[in-house]
């Protein structure tokens, strides 16, 4: 038997075992039932009268409608307090395994997507919560994630965290956000007092001060943004980076641009090194190009003094300005009106994020639309088939060009 076989085999064995147990649970309510109120084993169901339960009594005053006198309606719904996973189970129809397994995301190739939808309209309808503390003490986790970003001042990694702490919230998990205080840089070891309550890490390499102490942590790491040659990492989520910076060359290219100017991060991070790499290599594959780098730290004022240092040089300008991201871009287009150029009549200007900035500018922002949100989303179900004790694959997600009206072809010479 070839081993996608006896997966199969094995998955279609374990939903039969489950629906097995759940038949179980069925009949031994059924024969419940049959049994209870009379006193009288094997009373048939059909002798029961209107207001009846299971129990074969008649309602009495005070008790919830449909209620027998010792539990839950007929629907399934607790009578008071907190709903409980053997109120799920009966709303559903299921037993409590099963809705063991469908809570605890569990559930594939176990139990059928229809019975899946059954236990979470249930649980939904009744409101029913996990107990978060006993599951925690019972797995030995805290049901606790630490996300490692860069200072959350920039749009970017905000919308990461909202991405994770989504899937984490699915999941039955919390997200603590470790974001360096002073942005990009050195920062203190995020373990200090945390270390012995987390179950795994998510990391940006971008936090590079922290890395250090979050690869030797001892925990489950999943990295964001990072090399995939890395071996510190179990796995690694990111950005096609590369093709990114390769569709604003060829935007440029296509356009007729020539000469071009990079305002390159000043950060020592792998995602900056490939967008250079790329942008480098994309322009020498036509002819008579040229491409010059300067250096930029990461905010709107840096951004526009490097490109007031590029345009204001002697001899032939850029027609072109590519930045490593949109607030980069921003200064960039600052410097340039300054200086008295009209964009894009006078030069072109080029972004990577796509943040709300990128429209708020006037023109509005060609950028390169990085999806953050599904880089957090991806790195947080890495992680948690990591805890599951499987092995993730490494995941690079598409990015896309979005040409507005900050380029257009250079102006003729």
């Amino acid at each position: 038997m070839s081993s996608r076989a006896a997966g199969r085999a094995a998955a279609e064995g374990a939903e039969a075992m489950v629906a097995s147990a759940d038949r179980a649970h069925a009949a031994k309510g059924a024969a419940g039932r049959g049994s209870r109120g009379t006193g009288r084993t094997g009373e048939s169901a059909h002798r029961e009268g209107p207001g009846q339960g299971g129990g074969g009594t008649a309602a009495r005053p005070g008790d919830a409608a449909g209620a027998g006198p010792g539990g839950a309606a007929a629907t399934g719904r607790p009578v008071a307090g907190r709903a409980t996973s053997r109120d799920v189970a009966r709303l559903a129809g299921v037993s409590q395994a099963t809705v063991s397994l469908v809570l605890g995301e569990k559930w594939p190739g176990r139990v059928s997507e229809r019975t899946v939808e059954a236990v979470r309209a249930a649980a939904r309808d009744l409101g029913y919560r996990p107990n978060l503390a006993a599951r925690s003490l019972r797995l030995g986790r805290t049901r606790t994630v630490l996300l490692v970003v860069p200072a959350l001042t920039t749009e970017f990694f905000a919308r990461v965290y909202t991405g994770a702490e989504r899937v984490a919230a699915d999941h039955g998990f919390g997200v603590v956000l470790y974001p360096s205080p002073e942005g990009v840089g050195p920062a203190r070891d995020p373990f200090d007092s945390a270390r012995a309550s987390l179950d795994g890490v998510i990391a940006s390499s971008m936090a590079a001060g922290a890395l250090a102490a979050v690869r030797g942590g001892g925990l489950p790491l999943v990295m964001l943004d990072s090399d995939p040659d890395d071996v510190a990492a179990a796995a690694t989520v990111n950005l096609d980076i590369a093709d990114g910076a390769r569709q604003a060359a060829g935007h440029l290219l296509a356009l007729g641009h020539r000469r071009v100017a990079h305002l390159a991060a000043a950060v020592d991070s792998w995602t900056f090194q490939v967008r250079a790499r790329a942008l480098a290599e994309a322009m020498d594959e036509v002819p008579g190009t040229a491409l010059g780098i300067e250096p930029a730290g990461l905010t709107v004022e840096e951004g526009r003094r490097a490109a007031e240092r590029v345009l204001a040089r002697p001899g032939p300008r850029p027609t072109a300005l590519v930045c490593d991201d949109d607030i980069l871009a921003a200064g960039a287009c600052k410097a340039a009106r300054r200086l008295g150029l009209r964009i894009p009549d006078d030069i072109s200007v080029t972004g990577f994020d796509d943040l709300a900035l990128a429209t708020a500018v006037e023109p509005e922002l060609t950028t390169v639309r990085l999806p953050a949100e599904a880089v957090g989303a991806a790195g947080m179900r890495a992680l948690m088939t990591l805890m599951d004790g499987e092995t993730p694959r490494d995941t690079v997600l598409p990015v896309e060009l979005i040409p507005r009206g900050s380029t257009a072809p250079p102006p003729r010479s």
